[in-house]
C-alpha cells in the first residue's frame, strides 16, 4: 500500500527542511549576541549593572513567551505561510533597531531592552515551526524529525557565537556610516548579519514552503490550514489528550530551559569575575567555548536518534537530567583560592591584574602617578562591590570547562526528547496551541532564569546560584518518576500502534 505519492513526498521534505532552517536562525538571532550583551551595555549605558543584563537577556524570553501560544492559535487556522513570515518581518526589523541603541543621548538600556523583546517576539514562530514538523511527520518518523530540528537550533547556538567572535576582529570602534549614522562594530555587526538572514529566511518560505499533513501511520491528510489536499481521507483523532503528561512535559521543559538560561547568562560575567577576563576576553573565549560546547551537542543530537529505538525516549530523558545535575554540582566553588579583587574608586578607578599577585592591591596603597595611569583601564576582576569576592572560593577554569562539556551533553539530550514525547502524547490534533504553550513555558523559563542568576549570583554568589539549580534539577527528576508510565504516544494509548 502506498501512503502517499513521491511528488508529495519530497515536496513534504522541502518544507520540512525550511522549517529546519527557520529554527536555525531563530536561534541565531538569540545567540549572536548573547556573548557581548553585557560589554555592549556597560558601553552604551554605564548606569547598568548586572541585574539589568538579566532583564535584557530575559526580554527576548518574555516577547517570545507572549507571542507563541498566539502564532501557534493562528497558524491552527490559517495557512503557516502568514506567521512565519510576519514573525521573520519583525525579527529583521527589530535587529535593525539594536544597531541603533547607541544613538539616544540617555536610558540606552531600555532600547536595547525593547529591540531584544521585539526579536524575542518575532522567535515566537518556533510553535509554528514545531507544530508543522509533528504535523508533517509519521510516529516513525517524528524522533529523527525533532531530533533534526533541535540539532539545527544547535547549530544555530554554535555558529552565533562563532559569527560574534569573528565580528570582535572588527574591534569596539569599527567604523561609521556618516550618511545614516549607523556604526558597525563588533557589537552591531552580528545583529545586521541576523537581519540579512531573516530576509533571506522570508524569501525561501515564499519560493519553497508548502502545506502538508501526515498521520501517526504516514497516510496523507486534509490540512486544515490549506485547501490543496481536500481528496484525501481523514484520519481517526478521538480520544482525549493526557493533560497529566502534557503538564508534566510542560514542566520538565521549564527545567530544562531554566537551567540552560543560567548556564549562558553566567557564562560571561562569572569569567570576567573569576578569570581577571576582559570584556573582549570574555567575549572572544566564552564564544570558542560555547561553539565547542554546540558541536558536542549537534553530536548528541545525532547518536540520540538511532540510540532512542533501542531504549525509548523516557529513558533518554532521564539520563539527561542526570547528566545536568552533575555538570551543575561539579561547577560549585571547592578549592580556598579567591579570586582577584577589582578594587575601585567612586570614579571608577581600577587597578589592572599582574601575573605575580593574586589579589590587585588596593587603590589607596599605590603611587599617585600609578594611579592616574591606571584611571583609564578597564576594570577587572571580581567587583568588590559583591561582598561574596571576598570570602568564596574561585571556580577554576577546569571546573568551568568540565561543567560546560557535561551540560553540553545533557541538555540537548533532555531537548529533543522533551519535544518528542511531548509530539507523541499530543498526537493527531492540530498541535498549533499546545507547541505555543510548551514554547512559552521555555520562554518563561528563560526570562526566570536570567533573572535568577543575576540576582542570586549579584547578591550571595555563585554557591548559592548552583546549589539551588541542583535542588530544582533533583524535583524534576522526582517528578519524571512520578509520571513516568503515562508519557507515551497518543495512538499508544489508545491501542492504535503498538510501542
Amino acid at each position: 500500500d502506498v501512503v502517499e505519492t513521491q511528488e508529495h513526498y519530497k515536496s513534504r521534505r522541502r518544507s520540512i527542511w525550511i522549517m529546519y532552517l527557520t529554527m536555525f536562525l531563530s536561534s541565531v538571532g538569540f545567540s549572536i549576541v548573547i556573548m557581548s550583551v553585557w560589554p555592549y551595555l556597560q558601553k552604551i549605558d554605564p548606569t547598568a549593572d548586572a541585574s539589568f543584563l538579566g532583564w535584557i537577556i530575559a526580554s527576548y524570553s518574555i516577547g517570545q513567551m507572549v507571542a507563541s501560544p498566539l502564532f501557534g492559535l493562528w497558524s491552527n487556522y490559517r495557512p503557516r505561510r502568514e506567521p512565519l513570515v510576519i514573525s521573520t518581518a519583525i525579527s529583521v526589523a527589530a535587529n535593525c533597531l539594536y544597531a541603533y541603541v547607541h544613538l539616544p543621548p540617555s536610558h540606552n538600556k531600555y532600547y536595547m531592552l525593547t529591540a531584544r523583546a521585539l526579536v524575542g517576539f518575532g522567535a515566537g514562530n518556533v510553535a509554528v515551526v514545531r507544530s508543522y514538523i509533528a504535523g508533517a511527520t509519521s510516529l516513525t518518523e517524528r524522533t529523527s524529525a525533532m531530533a533534526n530540528t533541535s540539532a539545527c537550533q544547535a547549530v544555530g547556538f554554535i555558529l552565533g557565537p562563532v559569527f560574534q567572535t569573528c565580528f570582535t576582529l572588527i574591534g569596539e570602534e569599527g567604523i561609521t556610516w556618516k550618511l545614516i549614522r549607523l556604526q558597525l562594530n563588533m557589537y552591531t555587526t552580528p545583529v545586521l548579519f541576523g537581519a540579512l538572514l531573516g530576509i533571506i529566511n522570508i524569501i525561501l518560505i515564499f519560493a519553497i514552503f508548502r502545506e502538508h499533513r501526515v498521520d501517526d501511520m504516514g497516510r496523507q491528510c486534509k490540512s486544515v490550514n490549506s485547501e490543496e489536499e481536500q481528496d484525501v481521507q481523514d484520519e481517526n483523532t478521538e480520544g482525549s489528550v493526557d493533560h497529566v503528561a502534557v503538564v508534566a512535559v510542560n514542566f520538565l521543559f521549564f527545567v530544562i530551559l531554566f537551567v540552560f538560561a543560567v548556564f549562558e547568562t553566567i557564562a560571561t560575567p562569572l569569567t570576567m569575575d573569576m578569570y581577571s577576563w576582559t570584556r573582549k576576553e570574555a567575549v572572544f573565549y566564552n564564544g570558542i567555548i560555547l561553539s565547542m560546547v554546540g558541536i558536542e551537542s549537534v553530536i548528541v543530537f545525532m547518536v540520540v536518534k538511532p540510540l532512542s529505538k533501542r531504549t525509548g525516549e523516557r529513558a533518554i530523558l532521564h539520563a539527561g537530567l542526570l547528566i545536568v545535575l552533575v555538570g551543575f554540582f561539579i561547577l560549585l566553588p571547592w578549592g580556598k583560592k579567591l579570586p582577584n579583587i577589582q578594587w575601585q574608586e567612586v570614579k571608577n578607578n581600577s587597578v589592572p591584574r599582574t601575573a605575580s599577585t593574586e589579589m590587585v592591591m588596593p587603590f589607596w596603597s599605590l603611587p599617585a602617578t600609578e594611579l592616574l595611569s591606571n584611571s583609564t583601564v578597564e576594570p577587572m576582576g571580581c567587583p568588590v562591590t559583591q561582598s561574596w569576592c571576598l570570602n568564596t572560593p574561585m571556580i577554576y577554569l577546569a571546573q568551568y570547562i568540565s561543567s560546560d562539556i557535561l551540560i553540553g551533553l545533557g541538555y540537548p539530550v533532555c531537548n529533543v526528547m522533551s519535544y518528542t514525547l511531548y509530539s507523541k502524547i499530543l498526537g493527531p490534533k492540530p498541535q498549533g496551541v499546545y507547541m505555543g504553550w510548551l514554547t512559552a513555558s521555555g520562554s518563561g523559563a528563560r526570562i526566570l532564569g536570567p533573572v535568577f542568576v543575576s540576582q542570586i549570583y549579584t547578591h550571595l554568589g555563585p554557591r548559592w546560584a548552583f546549589s539551588l539549580i541542583c535542588g530544582i534539577v533533583v524535583l524534576s527528576l522526582l517528578l519524571l518518576e512520578i509520571v513516568y508510565k503515562r508519557l507515551i504516544a497518543f495512538s499508544v494509548r489508545y491501542g492504535r500502534m503498538q510501542e
